[in-house]
């Protein structure tokens, strides 16, 4: 996550804190704060599949950065599924990730080569550029350890501790130490045939097909 994204984040759960309250019956009387975290949605603005379907059809090879690189993807109705989800099942305060799949850069640009009738032999790797990560991280350790697994999603409830710090130095919790962060390259994996249909059911994907 971008340090613009996550400052956003960030004042979006503070202010939270004073945005409503729950009542005894547990029902919630104000305005409810949500955030949803999730990768790449798949031929949404600044999605790399609609450059290489134009690399490929001018002739020129597919460029990519580090074919090792891995990052979720999902649809454009997975992405709404998760704010609806956000939006039924969010308490005050939290932030709701989807347990999306991922594959590496090399497979999505093999998938969109068969797809589009590229060559896979002439995928051209033009090196990672500044800023760029070989993984994204939707969920670090910190939040893994007290994430709600919800089915398809996590749900990360806001930290919403007072500020008696005395009790935090007596009391600690072993379990942390062993759990892992959720991110792109722990997370399923899909091979080239997984990562292929699911690029072919968007869409975006199916228009551009219709006018080769």
């Amino acid at each position: 996550m971008g340090i613009s994204k996550a400052l956003e984040e960030k004042i979006a759960v503070a202010k939270s804190r004073n945005s409503g309250t729950y009542d005894e019956n547990g029902q919630f009387h104000g305005t409810k704060i949500c955030c949803t975290r999730y990768g790449n949605v798949m031929c949404s603005r600044g999605s790399v599949i609609p450059l290489w379907i134009d690399q490929i059809r001018n002739g020129n090879p597919i460029t990519l950065t580090e074919p090792k690189m891995t990052r979720f993807i999902m649809s454009l109705e997975e992405a709404v599924d998760l704010v609806l989800f956000a939006f039924e099942n969010g308490q005050n305060g939290d932030i709701l990730v989807q347990k999306a799949p991922a594959c590496t850069i090399q497979t999505q640009a093999e998938a969109v080569c068969e797809l589009f009738g590229g060559k896979k032999e002439d995928i051209k790797v033009i090196g990672i550029r500044h800023g760029e990560k070989m993984y994204e991280t939707l969920l670090t350790k910190e939040e893994c350890a007290k994430a709600e697994d919800m089915g398809n999603f996590y749900r990360v409830p806001a930290d919403n501790r007072g500020l008696n710090y005395d009790k935090y130095f007596k009391e600690g919790d072993t379990k942390r130490a062993t759990i892992d962060e959720f991110n792109s390259d722990n997370t399923r994996r899909l091979d080239l045939e997984e990562t292929k249909a699911k690029i072919a059911s968007l869409e975006y994907i199916q228009n551009e097909l219709s006018c080769k």
